[in-house]
């Protein structure tokens, strides 16, 4: 449990706009950790609202979202990135003085343009990014230890009030992660690199081994080793949310699938060529890049990755 737990909460009042596995996960991570006094949620979906309420993740029953936003000192927008600029012109008018808005998506420079001309001066837009998540999605899907010893990524202008990025940065701190803060054009090349590339290549196999026939199709789902089981868990990921993360962080993703591309060739020449000490020596180097997630705690050396244990029901 946090440290912070024990302490009085950092916030009068959490607002989440969207309620699926982070906006859940983060209701009911502040409730735990007691990092604010009350908690509002309100989604554009009706079915949503009522597993909110049917789950008791908020405080009180929301009729909109004017009403979730009064009186809230930390608003966090938890929807698909494409929505962000939208969210931030329709809560703008309720946004009180000295509150904070944040947000949890995976790109961070083309949520800064679309989510900026729309708030008020009064109030501290500081973005972030919870590196945490499942293939899951949804309000049942949240639990209130996704957080633990994952990396949050904080994005601040240079010109951000100092104590309240500080004061942001304890928030996810208090329910269980460590926190980092770049830019958000770096953010978005380092997360092309570490996440978006991954599902990218794990949709695109999915995919391939879809266009085959009915009766590979079928041979390809029964006879799955363990590559291709965990690459179709990275591919159920919401469609939604990849869509928008793809189409807002392009020109890094472009990039960095042009390095993979090279990289694939050169793979290619070796096997074309019986090059086997040079494969060796590949697998080797990538070998010890494992290793070093494990050792920093980002992994386990599980079969399955510890990822049978990792949800804990609340």
């Amino acid at each position: 449990m946090s440290s912070l737990s024990a302490q009085p909460p950092l916030f009068e009042k959490l607002a989440i706009i969207g309620c699926g596995l982070i906006g859940s996960s983060i209701a009911r991570a502040a409730r735990q950790f007691n990092v604010t006094r009350s908690i509002s949620i309100y989604d554009a979906q009706p079915s949503v609202m009522e597993r909110v309420q049917a789950l008791n993740l908020a405080d009180s029953k929301i009729g909109g979202i004017g009403h979730a936003i009064e009186g809230a000192d930390l608003i966090i927008i938890c929807t698909p990135v494409g929505a962000c600029g939208r969210v931030a012109k329709e809560i703008a008018p309720f946004l009180q003085k000295d509150a904070i808005v944040s947000d949890v998506g995976s790109v961070k420079a083309a949520v800064v343009r679309q989510v900026t001309p729309h708030l008020p001066t009064h109030v501290h837009f500081i973005p972030a990014h919870p590196i945490a998540g499942t293939e899951f999605s949804g309000p049942d899907s949240g639990f209130s230890t996704l957080f633990q010893n994952r990396w949050c990524i904080l994005t601040p202008e240079q010109n951000a009030n100092a104590s309240k990025v500080q004061q942001l940065a304890l928030f996810w701190e208090g329910i269980g992660a460590k926190v980092e803060t770049m830019s958000p054009e770096h953010h978005d090349k380092v997360l092309a690199l570490t996440s978006h590339l991954p599902h990218l290549i794990a949709y695109n196999i999915v995919g391939t081994a879809d266009d085959f026939g009915e009766q590979t199709r079928s041979e390809v789902i029964k006879f799955s080793a363990s590559g291709f089981r965990d690459f179709t868990r990275i591919a159920a990921s919401d469609p939604i949310m990849w869509r928008d993360i793809f189409l807002n962080n392009r020109d890094a993703v472009l990039e960095m699938l042009g390095r993979f591309n090279e990289d694939l060739s050169a793979l290619q020449r070796m096997i074309r060529h019986g090059d086997g000490d040079s494969l060796s020596a590949f697998f080797s180097r990538t070998r010890i890049i494992r290793q070093s997630i494990i050792e920093q705690g980002q992994d386990t050396p599980s079969p399955d990755f510890g990822r049978q244990n990792q949800k804990k029901t609340n």
